[in-house]
């Protein structure tokens, strides 16, 4: 490991890495090229999505020499295809494979759009607020869109799950 690389990885030790692994996920240094740091992240991507500001400026302000920060899931090459076709493969799978099993719970997933290898999905139905709905995510949908869909490294839910009429397992049954 390059001295670099190994003040990167002694910051996410240091401030980062017990806020990250509450979340369900873990990361470590695998890159530093450039000035880009790339971190991979295991576990849940999705989970480190609302940390990723707060990452990359612990890590810029106390490593200067880093102008930017990338996430990157186990293996992830860089996505060779637009993020429209990244998009639409996304999208096939929601439709084609899940979907079609959410539905007996009422339910469905909306694509939202894929940004940096990150899908953004909304439950709708019998999922907007549904008790299940995180597991369904991190359980079901993610794993499934990075199986099948390369280039997704995770999957993000931005469902207002308070505005949820009818979750088909409120917070009562849980």
């Amino acid at each position: 490991m390059t001295d670099l690389a190994a003040r990167v990885a002694a910051v996410l030790e240091r401030s980062i890495l017990p806020s990250v692994i509450a979340r369900g996920a873990a990361l470590r240094v695998v890159a530093v090229e450039d000035g880009v740091a790339t971190l991979e992240v295991t576990g849940s991507p999705g989970a480190v999505l609302p940390l990723a500001s707060r990452i990359e400026a612990q890590v810029r302000a106390a490593v200067p020499e880093i102008a930017a920060v990338r996430m990157a899931a186990p293996g992830q090459r860089p996505p060779s295809e637009d993020a429209g076709s990244l998009a639409d493969r996304a999208r096939r799978i929601l439709d084609t494979e899940i979907n079609p099993v959410i539905a007996a719970h009422r339910g469905y997933v909306t694509l939202v759009g894929v940004d940096r290898g990150l899908a953004r999905v909304r439950l709708e139905g019998g999922c907007q607020g549904c008790s299940l709905a995180e597991v369904t995510v991190r359980q079901g949908i993610e794993p499934l869109l990075r199986a099948r869909v390369p280039g997704i490294a995770g999957v993000v839910d931005v469902t207002d799950h308070e505005a949820g009429k009818q979750p088909f397992f409120s917070a009562e049954k849980r």
